[in-house]
């Protein structure tokens, strides 16, 4: 499975704290297939992206996200550790790919921006092929214009591009970019439905201004669980133990930061909490953390009994469905062999 994360906090971090120094980063989860269900491609090594916005505003560099992405295996890319030392964030979005559509390309790395926003997906549009041409259709020249790969994910956001008020507005309010996430994930199923297509679709989507971030995690199903997503948010994320080891620090009740990931970052159970299938997760620019649910004819309210038995089966069938990580064994763990 592709792998993401967003940290959004209200102090700047390393991007080296997120992407190449915890035991259990992205970087390491793509690397070390011991911690992979996805047994069809066990190893990320399609290519990765990090996006990230300025700390302080600077008229010349403007407010649009800065993207740096690599079709080489982000464990292996000299370049990437030199950067993650030296930049710091208030928002990041981080990817790491295993391909499931499009060809091995700069263009088909996450995350992808278009003025002010940043967009990324973890999971996959059943049969995108037959609804590929008329999604097209649906879009003004300008906006079919800004694609400029051959992923689903690409094109799901020139959708989402095109259903906003505004795409090259300077400002977004979280209710503009909820309301248009329900609208993206609406007409994807309109079209689904119209081509007559009835294999879900898994469609965790991230979106950001740079102030906001609106997630989701989905799919169109009432039966079966969406990819898997995490959320975790404290006063401090910070390495406890030298080795990698992090943890999520709670000093008050205040959430100076708010981390969403595929796959948990630390091996401690408290630091995170499930994200239910078809919800959606909005961070408003004061740090306010909203769990919508998802409402449409794939929702099933938690009074019915039936949302206690949604299967993982299909999303860990297409490689799309993470556990929680148990942590490592030292040597205490490790039974002794009777001579």
């Amino acid at each position: 499975m592709c792998r993401l994360l967003i940290y959004k906090g209200t102090r700047p971090i390393k991007l080296s704290h997120l992407l190449t120094r915890p035991a259990h980063s992205i970087i390491n989860q793509a690397f070390d297939s011991r911690l992979r269900v996805d047994l069809r491609r066990p190893i990320n090594g399609d290519g990765f992206g990090v996006g990230w916005y300025d700390s302080v505003y600077d008229e010349e560099l403007g407010s649009q996200p800065c993207i740096f992405t690599s079709v080489t295996p982000a464990w292996n890319n000299e370049n990437l550790t030199r950067l993650a030392e030296k930049i710091k964030s208030p928002l990041i979005f981080g990817h790491v790919r295993a391909t499931t559509a499009g060809s091995l390309s700069l263009d088909n790395c996450h995350p992808w921006k278009h003025g002010k926003l940043m967009w990324m997906h973890n999971g996959g549009i059943a049969e995108f092929q037959k609804i590929k041409r008329k999604l097209q259709a649906r879009l003004p020249d300008d906006i079919f214009a800004v694609v400029q790969g051959n992923t689903d994910s690409e094109w799901s956001f020139a959708l989402f591009l095109s259903l906003l008020p505004d795409a090259n507005a300077r400002q977004f309010s979280p209710t503009v970019l909820r309301e248009t996430m329900f609208a993206t994930i609406a007409a994807l199923n309109e079209l689904a439905r119209d081509a007559g297509i009835t294999e879900p679709s898994l469609m965790n989507f991230c979106v950001t201004d740079g102030e906001s971030v609106v997630a989701t995690r989905y799919i169109s199903s009432k039966h079966d669980e969406a990819a898997s997503l995490y959320f975790s948010s404290g006063t401090s994320f910070q390495e406890y133990a030298p080795g990698g080891h992090y943890k999520m620090s709670k000093l008050d009740k205040r959430e100076n930061i708010i981390l969403i990931a595929s796959e948990p970052l630390t091996f401690e159970k408290a630091d995170w909490m499930e994200i239910k299938t078809n919800t959606m997760i909005v961070i408003t620019p004061k740090m306010n953390l909203l769990q919508i649910p998802i409402v449409d004819e794939f929702y099933v309210p938690p009074s019915d009994p039936a949302s206690l038995h949604r299967t993982s089966a299909f999303a860990a069938q297409k490689g799309f469905f993470a556990p929680r990580p148990s942590p490592p064994l030292t040597r205490a763990d490790t039974p002794e062999k009777t001579p």
